[in-house]
């Protein structure tokens, strides 16, 4: 009896124990990483069910879960963790970080993999100083940061496009940009996206990574995520900064003095100047830059939500250069049924820019060169016979204004209003089968109106009133469908995919110019011109694709990816039409094999391999392989019989073919010492086929030039990435991370024509050359041997050796590639305080100063550096500046004279910042504070002479893959100083 009793009450303590731990109890709890700070967004899960939270921005969170339930708590950068509640109501949770982030999911094509698992050159970009840096733009996120992604700033200006590398330019004129895609949808500018609401960044650098993006692909493909909204309460994050900017350098020029004395020189009647300007001063200003955001975020178990609106200010150190945006973001996740989701992004940005001329002399009225050699004997304004205010003309050559006139004489202006967005069905057919749908659109309408009075500046008084307006609307849409089969079973694991994409453009643009204006300057629009001239176009491209993937993985230790593509384009005539691009790649992790499992110092060993295939047909007219007549207006008939047709300037082709890049890809991944040290290293070798090319043709033939495929490139290289966590203490933790990238560049053939120029330069030859066995880039022209003390001109070689210095003797004089890149970036964390800073540099590539063939040409009445002061003046003089030539241009062509070397290593940017401790976060009713202060460009070391080693005046060419490194009166980069401040609630 008494053994039945107890018996009994074990039953039922049993009992009660158990219907106390299927019972719901409130646990609330805290996440912390190992140095102390909260970790705000940590994904909780109750396992086993679909119930989950996640932490608020002070790190603390509650959820209703079962006395023996077990959480999950999972977040990029740190090891997943399972914390059994074991009954607490309150529990302090500390997460491990992985170091090397190899149980990360980074985004691949389509999908998303494990990091550990990638077999492919896929490097993911750390987003986490975006909001403790001025970067209004996605490929400023990327400088420094990805070994062989070169991002260079080839202009200062506010709102201008960088440019992006990846792995080298595989292109002359089809286009060298990589493929953004932005949440699933394709685009090629980013400029108009907050880069406050980028979640992360990857970039797939070789084919077999990209090879499922097919035909657009061969110059890389980033893929940018943005945030999403978490079940839980609403988070509000608010951001801001205010900055200054300011020229880094200046270029000393001659004082009044100076300058006269130059002119008697020329030849020229000097008068005693009445008054003096520096127009470095007037022209080169404090700029100042603005930011603002509110974001927020939050949702249920079903629905959650992301919302954001931002507005940016940049106004240029260089007026009337500035850029306004504001940009509106919502991202919605919807769950309509347990097996059905419903994802949708939006994103409308308006931009107002106003533009400054640049890239050319102070002849053509650009602005930076016009600073330079703007006469200092003149003032701002002058009166002419009529009592007219005007900017004042160089006194010596009559219509070249001062600088103000290219500053302040025109009223212009873009507007720029873009919605970018998609909508993404994803169904659970099983539990291993899911099925998605994704449409997408990207919309651009532009407005652009442009002014010049007929007072003020001698080309506004040539036209009497001079205007021109230009309007386009672009539309992209994209419709995917695709099927995706995930299995897991044992170590096996397999992943398929299998889809079909559609996208199309429908582009139309109308542009007027109007002359002659009546003299009231009030009216500005066309309608008060009394000429005007017109045009309108319109164009269509289609792009139809089919695409599939398989991913095997066994034990995590052998890795196959294999990925295949078809893409037809309208812009190839149907012969051609279609391109095919496979690719394959394999991983083993050897550090998985039992041989390796005493080895303590690995904690991981990857060898990657892959090969693939991608096209390109990007820069290309949508109407490339027709000949398209134009029109031209003629004195009217009787009757009417319409304009004259003409035949077009590029005959029609229908044999054009993609551009293929085909490329081989090897790889290592290291870890070591529990994953404190880390190295990755890539080597590959990128050719070009069926390089896209304009012929040119003999005048016989009636066309100017054909457009085929006529030639082959090669780009071979080497990349590396250093990881390392210096210092892990309690309160003092110091990370680097370093990276470093060469790549050689070719051209391995030329069909029809062996020789091709790019990049002219007034009153001079051209300064690019393209031929067999050079790289892009190659700088072309005279070899300069220094000057003859005897007659003070420049000596140059004479290199065929025939007697004679003629334009045969030009050869190759420098290359604007580098031959390495590399950036450094350290993050160092001592309690509430930060530091961080970045360093990016480049190494070996050549610059060619065009901007010296004004500064130190001497051949008319600019005004020049003070180079010139050692210019020759008597026989016998050794010097390295040659003897002023009014008239002549002879001792300034283009030559190895203004090649120099553009080496440069930048402290790209520094910040420091300190963030509030959590006793004041609560006295505040603030979960997060922090402030900082960032320095960009805060210094540059290098041996350049002009204002800046990175810009490149003809950045926006069309065969932008071969004018590289040529510096002519570019608006320089800017070193700028922020503070800002960053919080939470």
């Amino acid at each position: 009896m008494k053994k039945r009793g107890t018996f009994l009450t074990a039953l039922l303590l049993a009992l009660w124990g158990f219907a106390m731990a299927q019972q719901d109890i409130t646990v609330k709890g805290h996440i912390q990483d190992k140095q102390g700070n909260s970790l705000p967004g940590v994904s909780i899960k109750i396992k086993g069910t679909a119930k989950g939270t996640a932490s608020q921005p002070d790190g603390n969170f509650t959820i209703q879960a079962a006395a023996d339930a077990v959480l999950e708590l999972s977040y990029v950068g740190y090891n997943t963790q399972e914390v059994p509640v074991n009954g607490r109501s309150r529990i302090a949770i500390t997460l491990e970080d992985t170091k090397t982030d190899l149980n990360e999911v980074v985004v691949i094509g389509y999908g998303t993999q494990k990091k550990k698992d990638v077999t492919t050159a896929v490097v993911s970009v750390n987003t986490k100083d975006i909001s403790e840096r001025p970067i209004t733009q996605t490929a400023a996120a990327l400088q420094g940061k990805a070994a062989g992604v070169q991002v260079t700033q080839p202009s200062g200006k506010p709102g201008a496009a960088f440019s992006v590398r990846v792995r080298g330019a595989t292109s002359v004129q089809a286009g060298n940009e990589p493929l953004y895609v932005i949440d699933g949808v394709p685009t090629t500018d980013t400029r108009d996206i907050n880069t406050n609401d980028i979640a992360t960044i990857t970039v797939l650098k070789d084919a077999s990574s990209a090879a499922i993006y097919g035909a657009r692909a061969s110059n890389g493909v980033v893929l940018i995520t943005t945030k999403r909204g978490r079940a839980g309460d609403a988070v509000i994050n608010f951001n801001t900064y205010y900055g200054i900017s300011k020229i880094g350098k200046k270029i000393d020029v001659l004082n009044p003095t100076q300058y006269n004395d130059l002119m008697k020189e020329m030849g020229y009647a000097v008068t005693t100047p009445t008054t003096t300007t520096n127009w470095l001063d007037e022209v080169f200003q404090t700029g100042h830059n603005q930011n603002y955001q509110l974001s927020a975020s939050g949702g249920s178990d079903k629905s959650q939500y992301f919302i954001s609106g931002a507005y940016t200010k940049d106004d240029g150190m260089v007026k009337p250069a500035k850029y306004n945006r504001r940009v509106f973001r919502a991202n919605l996740d919807n769950q309509l049924k347990p097996w059905m989701k419903l994802t949708t992004n939006i994103s409308y940005s308006n931009v107002d820019l106003a533009d400054l001329k640049d890239n050319d002399n102070a002849g053509r009225n650009a602005a930076i060169l016009g600073a330079l050699n703007a006469p200092p004997v003149i003032g701002i304004y002058e009166t002419d016979a009529d009592g007219h205010r005007r900017y004042t003309m160089n006194p010596y050559k009559s219509g070249w204004d001062n600088p103000l006139a290219a500053i302040e004489g025109p009223t212009q202006g873009t507007k720029d209003n873009r919605v970018l967005g998609n909508a993404a069905l994803d169904i659970n057919l099983t539990k291993d089968l899911k099925v998605r749908s994704n449409y997408g659109v990207d919309y651009m309408n532009h407005k652009y109106d442009y002014y010049l009075d007929y007072i003020m500046t001698t080309p506004g008084r040539n036209d009497h009133g001079y205007a021109s307006s230009q309007r386009y609307n672009t539309l992209t849409w994209l419709w995917e469908n695709t099927i995706n089969y995930d299995k897991t079973w044992k170590k096996h694991s397999i992943s398929a995919l299998g889809g079909v994409t559609t996208q199309k453009n429908n582009y139309d643009e109308t542009n007027q110019t109007g002359r002659d204006f009546p003299a009231d300057p009030t009216v500005k629009t066309l309608n008060a011109a009394n000429q005007i001239t017109g045009d309108t176009k319109e164009s269509q491209w289609f792009l139809m694709s089919y695409l599939g993937r398989i991913m095997y993985n066994y034990d995590s230790r052998y890795l196959l990816t294999a990925n295949f593509r078809a893409d037809g384009s309208s812009k190839l005539d149907k012969k051609h039409k279609w391109g095919y691009f496979p690719s394959v790649s394999a991983g083993w992790r050897i550090s998985a094999e039992p041989f390796m499992r005493d080895v303590k110092a690995i904690s991981d060993l990857k060898l990657r391999a892959g090969w693939g295939q991608n096209g390109n047909v990007e820069g290309l007219s949508p109407y490339a392989s027709l000949g398209l007549n134009s029109y031209a207006r003629q004195t009217p008939t009787s009757p009417l019989s319409g304009p004259a047709i003409l035949p077009p300037d590029g005959a029609p082709n229908p044999d054009l073919k993609w551009e293929t890049t085909t490329q081989t890809n090897v790889g290592i991944d290291l870890s070591l010492f529990d994953s404190r040290l880390n190295f990755s290293a890539d080597a590959y070798i990128k050719k070009t086929n069926d390089l896209l090319l304009n012929v040119k043709l003999p005048d016989a033939s009636g066309y100017d030039h054909i457009t085929r495929n006529s030639g082959k490139m090669e780009n071979k290289g080497l990349e590396f990435l250093v990881s390392s966590v210096n210092v892990d203490k309690k309160d003092f933790r110091w990370t680097t991370d370093f990276n470093i990238a060469f790549n050689r560049n070719r051209i391995t053939a030329l069909e029809l024509s062996d020789v091709y120029y790019f990049a002219p330069v007034e009153n001079r030859d051209n300064i690019i050359t393209l031929r067999k066995g050079l790289p892009l880039g190659t700088f072309y022209g005279y070899i300069s041997e220094g000057v003859d003390p005897k007659t003070g001109n420049v000596i140059y070689k004479d290199v065929n050796g025939d007697g004679k210095v003629t334009p045969t003797d030009r050869t190759v004089i420098g290359n604007a590639q580098p031959d390495f890149t590399y950036g450094m970036n350290n993050n160092l964390t001592y309690k509430n305080w930060s530091f961080s800073f970045l360093l990016q540099g480049s190494q070996g590539n050549d610059v060619f100063n065009a901007s010296r063939m004004e500064t130190e040409g001497m051949y008319d009445s600019k005004n020049q550096s003070t180079e010139v002061l050692r210019r020759w003046t008597t026989p016998g003089q050794v010097t390295d500046i040659p003897r002023a030539t009014n008239g002549d241009v002879t001792n300034s062509r283009t030559s190895s004279r203004f090649v120099e070397n553009g080496s440069f290593l930048r402290m790209k940017s520094a910040t420091l910042s300190y963030n509030l401790p959590q006793s004041a976060l609560t006295t505040l009713h603030l979960s997060r504070l922090m402030v900082y202060a960032t320095a960009q460009n805060l210094f540059t070391i290098t041996s350049y002479k002009g204002f800046d080693p990175e810009v490149n005046a003809f950045a926006s060419n069309a065969a932008n893959g071969v004018t590289l490194g040529i510096d002519y009166g570019t608006y320089p980069v800017a070193r700028t100083f922020i503070l800002g401040l960053n919080l939470s609630f």
